[in-house]
């Protein structure tokens, strides 16, 4: 379960990190980051479901900081999707030009979790 759990993770890394920085560079929010912010989602909610199973079994590590951490950054990745989504719908174009921001923010703060599992896991 371990290397589909991991390559969850990976594509959740790279499509969040494509549609981040893509928006950041074109300073301008489209319709094909908003789906790479979903992309990321979808793959870091199955990673972390399989990730999660792996640490319930015994089999893995448990970390409260590394649970509270990425249980925060789905939450924030699920309201920055959705927030997203919504700009765009409703053709917020202030938003849509600094969107962003906040976008990099997200992206952020999606690190920490990342970075402490991977840290985790190479302790073991």
């Amino acid at each position: 379960m371990l290397p589909f759990a991991v390559i969850a993770i990976t594509a959740a890394l790279v499509f969040y990190t494509v549609g981040v920085w893509g928006e950041k560079i074109r300073k301008t929010l489209k319709p094909l980051h908003v789906v790479l912010f979903w992309l990321g989602l979808i793959c870091d909610c199955a990673g972390t479901a399989l990730m999660s199973s792996i640490a319930a079994s015994g089999e893995g590590a448990s970390n409260p900081f590394h649970a509270i951490s990425g249980v925060a950054a789905i939450v924030l990745m699920l309201f920055h999707a959705a927030w997203a989504t919504a700009v765009l719908l409703l053709k917020q174009e202030k938003t849509i030009l600094t969107f962003h921001k906040f976008s990099l923010f997200v992206w952020i703060v999606w690190l920490i979790p990342y970075f402490s599992g991977m840290i985790m896991g190479m302790s073991r």
